[in-house]
């Protein structure tokens, strides 16, 4: 038999809720550490969180995890991003608008993204935790395609989408940065000229001859 006291209802609330309350100063921690753009670790969000270490992966099982959930709700959706344009009907003004988005996001949340990416890129099986937000800004961009080039060529809609992947992203504006060693703003401008002509060039090659 046990020695010790019977566990009461009001003893188990008591440990959900206090887990409750460790768990969002961990998510306060990561979020506030997110927006300081400095770099993002499980022992700085731990530190800031006042729990341990060992804690915090009791909560979340590894860094990604932990910033999967920290980041929901922390971006504009794409139409509010690209609310200054919603009256736009020109994709290559739209995608410049949602490059510059992008990328200035990725700034705001340098420390967080970076520490994203070197999360999933070794564990491509995890990939799918990343916000992926490039992909639902490119479709509004080019959302006024829908009734003309896509309808007609989509594949060269679908191909367009690709190749803007490729640019409008923080692996482009980090490539620009850190190895090319531009000035954040002087990169933010040479990708959103990159975005800007792969979807003029685009149009171009569409229209009637």
């Amino acid at each position: 038999m046990g020695t010790g006291e019977p566990t009461t209802p009001q003893a188990s609330t008591g440990r959900v809720n206090q887990k409750l309350r460790t768990r969002r100063a961990i998510l306060q921690a990561a979020v506030e550490l997110m927006r300081s753009g400095h770099e993002v670790t499980m022992p700085e969000v731990a530190k800031a969180a006042l729990v341990s270490e060992a804690t915090a992966y009791r909560h979340f099982p590894d860094l990604v995890s932990l910033l999967q959930e920290a980041m929901a709700g922390q971006m504009p959706s794409p139409a509010e991003a690209l609310a200054s344009v919603a009256d736009s009907r020109d994709p290559v003004e739209r995608v410049a608008v949602a490059t510059e988005h992008l990328l200035r996001t990725v700034l705001t949340y340098q420390g967080a993204t970076r520490a994203m990416i070197a999360g999933t890129i070794t564990r491509p099986e995890s990939a799918d935790a990343r916000p992926a937000m490039r992909f639902g800004l490119i479709d509004l961009a080019l959302a006024p395609l829908d009734d003309t080039l896509a309808a007609t060529d989509p594949a060269a809609v679908r191909q367009l989408k690709n190749d803007l992947a490729v640019v409008v992203s923080a692996e482009a504006l980090f490539a620009l940065t850190d190895l090319a060693h531009m000035d954040p703003e002087q990169a933010i401008v040479s990708v959103i000229r990159t975005a800007s002509t792969l979807t003029r060039a685009t149009l171009d090659a569409a229209a009637p001859r």
